[in-house]
């Protein structure tokens, strides 16, 4: 069996433009990563963070301490998706850190209060702005689940070629 990891790029066919998400998701967790180092950002991912099963353990670093971690965790997750075009196994650990990071981020479109109001109205599903900003998240967690697919070993995915 075949364990050997991929570069998610550098597949045969259509793989190559992997590289495009590859990238701008670099670019998204840098930028991501660096906001949380401000006050302003702390402050708006409290609720979020407060209200989550998953992430609220974090609160014991306090308000700027809590963004801290999440921000050296999203610049590290920067790294990773970066140092992947170059090793296969960092290729995957990176994009499962990414996949692991936007399911957390879109949970609390469920977790927090008031996001998300269900009603039987013409309006079925409404959000507020808070879920509007979470709402993209679905699509960061689905372009770093295809990289992961595609940094699979190919006995794990059999639908890889090359």
């Amino acid at each position: 069996m075949n364990l050997s990891f991929n570069i998610a790029e550098r597949g045969e066919g259509s793989f190559g433009l992997l590289a495009i998400l590859r990238w701008v998701m670099v670019v998204i967790f840098v930028s991501f990563g660096m906001q949380k180092f401000t006050l302003q950002s702390a402050q708006g991912i409290v609720q979020f963070i407060s209200n989550s099963p998953f992430v609220s353990w974090l609160s014991v670093f306090g308000l700027r301490g809590e963004a801290y971690v999440l921000g050296v965790t999203e610049l590290g997750i920067a790294v990773l998706l970066a140092a992947g075009a170059f090793s296969p196994i960092l290729s995957a650990i990176g994009a499962l850190m990414g996949v692991i990071t936007f399911a957390v981020t879109w949970s609390f479109f469920f977790t927090t209060p008031g996001v998300v109001k269900w009603t039987l109205s013409t309006d079925p599903m409404a959000w507020n702005l808070a879920g509007e900003f979470l709402f993209k998240d679905i699509v960061l967690l689905c372009v770093c689940l295809v990289l992961l697919l595609a940094s699979l070993p190919r006995s794990i995915v059999r639908s890889r070629s090359g």
